[in-house]
């Protein structure tokens, strides 16, 4: 199937595909030798078929330690997981995996590559080459993710010549242009300023609905979780467990009229009690 090059990008065909976290325990001695400190606690999760599920809960409570854990980081000279096993389609993810594909708040974009060599720079890599071995197919993804992300007359611009935003917007297309099965984003969006980051919002619906695959979306920001999530799992303060999990029913785009609603606000009062029974909420964002 080629892709449409233009502002409405070719959908493609969703990949099923199960990420199961068992029974996820992380612990980190302390440098003084005095013990080890618990970062997360016993966390079990089933995700699976393309979805956006956003991983909320207060700055500092493992989130992100999870999220690399999900992409196969490993920290040297420690065992990650402490207990418990991480399976992707039934088989173990000890490491990085072929399938899951991440994005960071702060961008990793090349200085010394244009946008367009930054965004086809993964197939330089010997994996990306034999999975997409066509040349012209290589370059037809690029061409596609440029104009999907709205960069298409900046391809040969340097990544300091773009603005925060532009530079997500590569990573984004960076990381799609590899068709994941599994995308996990970090925090992209948290150092934007609010109009720019309601755009990215806006973006990644609409290249998941393009180019469907299973994200998994880390955010301290009660807004951010309600607006583009199709599930929302809240974790607790350190040690991190899960306090919630719960799927949203309104369908997107979702509008700032439904985002004052008393439904949303039923939702945001759900979630800060159940961070309050363990302790306080820390900090947890509501933008709206």
């Amino acid at each position: 199937m080629t892709d449409a090059v233009g502002d409405q990008p070719a959908a493609s065909t969703p990949s099923d595909v199960r990420l199961t976290l068992e029974e996820i325990v992380q612990e980190y001695p302390h440098a003084d030798g005095s013990g080890v400190l618990r970062v997360l606690d016993g966390i079990s999760l089933d995700l699976h078929k393309p979805a956006i599920n956003m991983l909320l809960g207060p700055s500092g409570c493992g989130k992100s330690t999870l999220m690399r854990m999900m992409g196969g980081v490993r920290a040297a000279g420690i065992k990650v997981p402490t207990s418990g096993r991480i399976w992707i389609d039934g088989q173990p993810c000890d490491g990085a995996h072929d399938d899951a594909v991440m994005v960071f708040q702060a961008y990793t974009n090349r200085p010394d590559l244009s946008v367009r060599e930054n965004v086809a720079f993964p197939f330089e890599l010997e994996l990306w080459k034999r999975r997409v071995p066509d040349a012209h197919e290589r370059e037809q993804r690029v061409d596609a993710m440029l104009a999907a992300v709205g960069l298409a007359d900046k391809a040969h611009h340097r990544p300091a010549q773009l603005s925060g935003g532009q530079n997500q917007r590569v990573a984004l297309a960076r990381a799609l242009v590899l068709r994941p099965r599994i995308l996990l984003l970090d925090e992209p969006f948290g150092a934007l300023d609010a109009q720019t980051r309601t755009e990215m919002q806006q973006l990644l619906v609409e290249l998941w609905r393009a180019w469907p695959c299973l994200i998994v979306f880390v955010t301290h920001d009660v807004t951010e979780a309600l607006l583009i999530g199709d599930r929302v799992i809240v974790l607790s303060t350190q040690p991190a467990r899960v306090a919630d999990d719960f799927t949203v029913s309104e369908p997107r785009p979702r509008s700032v009229a439904w985002q004052r609603s008393t439904e949303a606000s039923q939702i945001e009062e759900r979630i800060l009690t159940k961070l309050h029974e363990r302790g306080g909420a820390g900090q947890v964002r509501v933008t709206v």
